[in-house]
């Protein structure tokens, strides 16, 4: 039975980690600190791009474009235009939080039958099988005409003239582009584009990509139908028909993004918002509401005592995400029932104070009742965008198509196989989707825009950064400095059950007690350096009339203001 404790006081009343500072004053920089504008993202390169756009009189939406757009230039194993995004918008004028889901479809030719007729029991990671329609660049002009202030020519400029010149390639993203050299080389287009003289490029060597800068071109020239109703999506597709693809015109023809409405729970007094499935974003808000009824704050931070409550929670969301996450288009889902307090009370009841679970169903029956970047930007009018894009895997599917300089990406491969899972394969369908954009307001007024890029990491990401701010009395860059956890061994959305309770990555931060404490309750523990995210952040300060930023040590990237 638990004994549940009321959490005192909120430290975000007086602003986060100012009043009751972390035990760990250990920071890794400075807090970046400005009043007209900030970026943060994970590098540095693209932080000035949108930093020079918002100089230019562009306003935070113009700003995060350019930014992703640059990204996939110095960044291409985890962005680009092969893949999808999605973004949360707080407006300054409207005084409204909005919702976009850039995700694409899976082909409507593609079907369980097709890949049950070459004998596979999942959809491969690699290759043509994995393809869905990319969504970026439709998001890109659906945000920039709802929102934004500049042409798409003028927002795209600077990342075709990195495409073009080249730039140095950068430590974190050497090593990431060394460790996919002979995926890229199986494929004669990826190789001519990524691997230079058969290699990858390395730090500070100078990498160009004449291909991507004329693909976007036609994309600057010609708008988001030179994507996917002209000589780009013709070139796509015939790559597909000669390399055992399904793509045909129809799946980029009708092609759509979606705005959707936010969804939110109250945490210590601060309203935590996430986007609806088909992402896992409503995982963090499941989260929330099982360890809220705890006095966290009365805990040692990353003690046994606490991990264990952050695990046990994590088990709990991922049963129901295994379960209910998937196109909200093709299946009804129970969103409301699953953010909500008194289901987390329900589900709270399952966790042991003392013991580590080994199995954890989903609340189906409670309910029958009832490799990413992250990036974000505050202008100096207060609209701010939390946004977050990616190919899924390092370089995606590995298949660049044909001479456009770009990787597709594998998001297929996260679909189920079983014909009576909610996330099962479909023609034209969204998969479920790992990436997911975070917001927190306070009275109704924009606070803090942050995420934590990483797969399976980013819904506990979102969760242990804002305990480590609102229960343990952080900054926005202690924050993101702190040593992490992450669960591994969840059941997935793909049909994968957890075996044995999974397991329990920590990184070198976390005390040898609190290691104890953990495998004294029955938590396998494993080191597996390089898992645990990429954090960015900018907290809005309204009293002082300036923003905070931070960003992850663990990514080449910086926070930077003006």
């Amino acid at each position: 039975m638990n004994e549940l404790v009321l959490p005192g006081k909120s430290v975000f009343a007086q602003g986060p980690g100012y009043d009751r500072p972390a035990e760990n004053r250990h920071q890794s920089r400075s807090v970046v600190i400005a009043d007209n504008g900030m970026v943060a993202t994970s590098h540095p390169l693209a932080v000035q791009v949108g930093i020079d756009i918002l100089k230019r009189g562009g306003n935070a939406i113009d700003a995060a474009i350019a930014v992703n757009a640059a990204l996939g230039v110095v960044e291409p194993m985890s962005c680009g235009i092969g893949g999808d995004l999605f973004a949360i918008v707080w407006d300054a004028k409207s005084q409204k939080l909005y919702g976009l889901n850039a995700s694409g479809r899976s082909p409507y030719s593609l079907s369980i039958h097709n890949l049950q007729e070459k004998q596979l029991d999942r959809i491969p990671i690699e290759g043509p099988l994995s393809w869905s329609v990319p969504g970026c660049v439709d998001g890109w002009e659906v945000l920039r005409e709802k929102f934004g202030s500049l042409s798409l020519s003028e927002i795209l400029d600077p990342a075709i003239r990195y495409a073009d010149q080249g730039f140095p390639v950068s430590d974190v993203i050497a090593n990431s582009w060394a460790q996919s050299v002979d995926r890229l080389s199986r494929w004669e287009d990826s190789r001519k584009t990524y691997l230079p003289d058969g290699k990858a490029p390395e730090v500070g060597e100078r990498f160009r990509n004449p291909y991507l800068a004329e693909t976007m071109k036609k994309i600057a020239r010609d708008g988001r139908d030179a994507f996917y109703r002209g000589a780009i999506t013709k070139e796509i597709v015939a790559f597909s028909e000669r390399n055992g693809g399904y793509f045909s015109l129809k799946d980029f023809d009708d092609h759509t993004s979606n705005w959707v409405d936010p969804v939110s729970t109250m945490y210590r007094g601060l309203r935590v918002w996430e986007l609806p499935p088909n992402g896992q974003g409503i995982a963090a808000l499941q989260m929330l509401n099982i360890l809220e009824d705890y006095n966290l704050s009365a805990m040692d931070h990353n003690s046994a005592e606490y991990l264990h409550l952050f695990v046990e929670a994590k088990k709990i969301a991922f049963a129901d995400r295994a379960t209910f996450y998937a196109d909200p288009d093709f299946r009804s889902l129970p969103v409301q029932q699953l953010i909500s307090k008194e289901y987390a009370s329900q589900r709270r009841k399952e966790i042991d104070l003392d013991h580590a679970a080994q199995e954890v169903p989903s609340g189906e029956s409670l309910l029958e009742h009832g490799d990413t970047v992250y990036l974000t930007v505050v202008d100096k009018d207060r609209n701010c965008v939390s946004f977050i894009q990616s190919i899924f895997h390092g370089f995606g599917s590995q298949v660049v198509p044909g001479k456009l300089g770009f990787a597709l990406q594998n998001r297929g491969a996260l679909f189920s196989l079983d014909p009576d899972h909610r996330n099962a394969l479909e023609p034209h369908k969204r998969p479920f989707h790992t990436i997911i954009p975070a917001f927190v307001t306070q009275n109704g007024k924009p606070f803090l825009s942050f995420g934590v890029m990483g797969g399976d990491m980013q819904p506990q990401g979102h969760v242990q950064v804002l305990c480590n701010m609102i229960d343990f009395g952080m900054n926005v860059q202690q924050a993101g400095d702190a040593a992490r956890a992450r669960h591994l061994g969840s059941s997935s959305p793909t049909g994968d059950k957890m075996i044995d309770g999974g397991s329990v990555a920590v990184e070198s931060g976390i005390s040898e007690s609190a290691m104890a404490g953990l495998k004294k309750r029955g938590h396998h523990l494993i080191r597996a350096p390089g898992s645990f995210g990429g954090y960015q952040a900018i907290w809005i300060d309204w009293e002082n009339g300036v923003l905070h930023g931070g960003t992850d040590p663990r990514k080449d990237g910086c926070a930077m203001g003006f």
